[in-house]
């Protein structure tokens, strides 16, 4: 379990012990403020983890509401605990059965919502002043995959923009740790994704149609173990490049990849894959 503290803001957070190379070293839950505090993704079901966080808030005066980046299952699993503890705290996400439905713009306590679609069609950045908690849209190290939803990547480049657009000295992401300079990340995010295009374009190009043929020459620097995640990241790309109109006709579309488990249990990849 650790601990993580950025006082300047009021914000702590902790990181649950459910590394992976999917997870890089755990997923962190974010409490904001105090009297009471809000917190953003509750996390695994784990009780070590739960019972943490759970005394952090009854410290800071109770939970005012729970907010989620997204549902995934190492990021939302531990609702049904948190909600145990704190039946009358409200959960606002932008899917499922929730209190307060997230959209871009919508405010939740001291907390207003950006939309981050791309690794997953309901992610939500939240901003609470100067900091920005980016659940998966923003790793503190690596780079994250993008489903192939569609609009997905064009969604997911317009919400980085968005959050490059904003005043932020702090992002708190999903996994890894806090990262200080929020305009140096995010302007390498957009480059990260923008190369990865010019690199599957040049292979399309030079004649590469098998999803092997493009694995091999825009992500060849993917380690084995995500190259199922790096094939669903290259879905959503070819989705982009259709979309646009600049796909080649003979283009191998990727299928029956799945990365996403339907029950709780190992949570969603990430990594330095995207």
């Amino acid at each position: 379990m650790t601990r993580i503290d950025l006082p300047t803001h009021q914000i702590v957070g902790f990181r649950a012990d459910n590394p992976s190379p999917f997870t890089l070293s755990g997923t962190n839950s974010w409490i904001v403020g105090s009297g009471p505090g809000w917190l953003v993704d509750p996390g695994p079901p784990l009780g070590a983890h739960v019972e943490a966080v759970a005394a952090e808030v009854d410290r800071r005066g109770g939970l005012g509401g729970v907010a989620l980046t997204h549902d995934h299952a190492d990021h939302a699993g531990a609702v049904a605990m948190i909600h145990e503890r704190y039946p009358s705290a409200r959960l606002a996400g932008a899917r499922g059965e929730v209190d307060v439905r997230l959209r871009d713009g919508v405010r939740f306590g001291p907390l207003e919502a950006i939309a981050t679609p791309g690794h997953a069609p309901d992610h939500m950045a939240l901003i609470a002043g100067t900091a920005g908690l980016t659940g998966d849209a923003v790793l503190g190290e690596g780079s994250v995959f993008i489903a192939p939803d569609p609009g997905a990547l064009a969604g997911y480049l317009h919400g980085l923009t968005s959050l490059r657009n904003r005043c932020l000295d702090v992002l708190c992401p999903g996994h890894g740790p806090p990262i200080g300079d929020p305009a140096a990340k995010l302007d390498a995010y957009i480059a990260h994704r923008r190369d990865r295009e010019r690199r599957l374009i040049d292979a399309l190009e030079a004649g590469a149609r098998s999803v092997a043929e493009m694995l091999g020459a825009a992500w060849d620097d993917v380690p084995p173990p995500l190259l199922p995640a790096a094939t669903v990241t290259l879905a959503a790309h070819l989705d982009k490049l259709a979309v646009e109109g600049r796909l080649p006709p003979g283009v191998e579309r990727p299928t029956g990849v799945q990365l996403i488990p339907a029950e709780p249990g190992p949570p969603d990849p990430h990594g330095g894959l995207g």
